[in-house]
């Protein structure tokens, strides 16, 4: 269990998903496996006994190796981008020096109109994340407990007003003021226009409570949408992320899961089974999407 808790903590701070994970870890292996067989092999080929001295030129041997061998093996696995940014972190930290790079965090702004419990899971996920980082709150709601949220983890918060509802002039206008790269929207009611979409093509993602595209459009939206479900008899629910376009809940899906509906399920009992979905795969699924 410690060591899943360590993986997951690791996953999350290097803002990777299982697969790239697990590909990290073998490119590790095996580049130390690799570097202890050279040293070994060049060690052969002198007259030196294996005493102190060998030893401590073999231990140099590996450590200016290794970082050759991680290199060449994570071409092969996809995993070279990776291994260059870790590297780099390494020689900053050893050297004493802070060297700028080209490649900073992505800024996340969440968009949200209540309570914020998929926002709170979000935050927490990319806090420690070396890919991106949740810097911005936008709310149409002044009284939303999502604002709460913002100001207990000292992020950035921009409460629109009505004129801003109308035509998000001033809210595309703010958001290029913060730099923002990427939109989620995470219980936002409020249909998001053409205008914002334009300056953040595919950059905007959604989660709905229903396996779109059933259950979709105006008006659905949490309970509403599982009353629906439950009343038309469905076998199944479930959540679906997807990109924003102009149209409510159109957007190309990126992912989906589901749940079983259960004889004599509830609005409410329904509702904690996707909200159950939702804590459990939003915040990954977003990563991996910023990461493509």
């Amino acid at each position: 269990m410690q060591f899943c808790n360590m993986f997951k903590k690791l996953q999350q701070k290097w803002g990777v998903n299982g697969l790239n994970m697990a590909l990290i870890i073998t490119t590790f292996a095996l580049g130390g496996s690799a570097c202890a067989r050279i040293a070994g092999q060049l060690l052969k080929l002198t007259s030196l006994e294996k005493n102190t001295i060998w030893w401590v030129i073999y231990i140099l041997l590996v450590t200016i190796l290794w970082p050759i061998c991680v290199i060449i093996i994570s071409y092969p696995l996809g995993q070279f981008k990776f291994f260059k940014n870790y590297l780099f972190r390494i020689w900053s930290k050893m050297s004493g020096k802070t060297i700028k790079k080209n490649n900073k965090k992505i800024k996340i702004a969440i968009f949200a109109s209540g309570k914020g419990s998929n926002t709170d899971n979000i935050i927490s996920y990319f806090k420690s994340n070396q890919v991106a980082n949740v810097t911005l709150i936008v709310s149409d709601n002044a009284t939303a407990g999502v604002l709460e949220i913002a100001e207990k983890n000292s992020i950035s918060v921009m409460v629109l007003s009505k004129e801003d509802r109308l035509n998000y002039t001033s809210c595309v206008e703010n958001l290029l003021k913060n730099e923002i790269d990427f939109i989620v929207l995470a219980g936002y009611l409020k249909k998001i226009p053409a205008t914002l979409i334009s300056q953040f093509p595919n950059k905007i993602i959604n989660i709905h409570p229903a396996l779109l595209p059933k259950y979709g459009g105006k008006g659905m939206y949490g309970d509403n949408v599982h009353q629906a479900v439950i009343e038309n008899n469905e076998k199944e629910s479930g959540i679906t992320i997807h990109f924003v376009d102009e149209i409510y809940d159109h957007g190309k899906i990126i992912f989906q899961e589901k749940c079983e509906i259960e004889f004599g399920e509830t609005v409410e009992t329904l509702a904690k089974k996707i909200h159950s979905l939702e804590s459990k795969h939003f915040s990954r699924v977003i990563g991996e999407v910023i990461q493509k």
